[in-house]
């Protein structure tokens, strides 16, 4: 039987905005412990730390501790990050995804909380293709819960954001995507069902097919093998 995606099952989007980390790639590992060991150096009760999965590395310092001591962490952390990334891996369906929007097209973006410098090492490190747009924490003024990135992921595709379908793995990505007006669709790699408000949740990409159609993407669930 066909996977449900509800609205979204057939649908037609001028291209895909995809979240990198828990929706392309397997980051969460080194990401748990590279934030545990940034939290131990800073003095932050870890615990403190729940909750801010998708937001970027400087909301989540501004979050945690003094204004004065932001700059530094952030640098911080980015290093700690950049410098590890032993085990990540690329997600299930991910390849066959930007496979058939990327190359001759121009049909999809990454639009990551990472910063360029950690959104490079991660790429570099699984080797995942990535499309002409790729947008960062880096070049933004405002991450993720707020729309912007998805804003200037579309914008530089040239496409209305209205038309555009988002994939995201985190709540703050999801809401980020509500507020830029696309559609949402998100996949459980990090998160509850229950806690992803999206126009459809499936498990993994390898449950959806992204297929070219007439200058835009169409999307339709895969049939379960028997």
């Amino acid at each position: 039987m066909p996977r449900t995606l509800g609205p979204l099952d057939g649908r037609d989007f001028a291209a895909v905005l995809f979240d990198m980390d828990g929706t392309l790639i397997d980051s969460i590992p080194v990401v748990v412990r590279s934030w545990l060991r940034w939290a131990d150096e800073e003095g932050v009760d870890p615990r403190r730390l729940v909750g801010f999965h998708g937001v970027p590395a400087r909301g989540i310092a501004e979050q945690l501790l003094p204004p004065e001591r932001v700059d530094a962490a952030v640098a911080r952390i980015e290093a700690i990050e950049t410098a590890d990334t032993d085990g990540i891996t690329i997600l299930p369906g991910a390849l066959d995804a930007l496979a058939a929007l990327t190359g001759d097209l121009d049909l999809c973006a990454i639009a990551t909380s990472c910063t360029r410098v950690l959104a490079d090492a991660r790429i570099a490190a699984t080797g995942l293709p990535v499309p002409r747009v790729v947008v960062t924490a880096s070049d933004v003024d405002r991450g993720k819960p707020h729309p912007d990135p998805f804003l200037l992921a579309a914008q530089r595709l040239g496409v209305d954001p209205a038309h555009c379908l988002v994939v995201e793995d985190a709540p703050g990505g999801l809401e980020a995507a509500r507020a830029a007006g696309c559609a949402t669709l998100a996949v459980t790699t990090t998160t509850e069902p229950a806690d992803l408000v999206a126009d459809a949740v499936v498990a993994t990409l390898a449950e959806v097919r992204f297929a070219p159609a007439g200058g835009r993407v169409r999307l339709t669930g895969v049939v379960a093998a028997a």
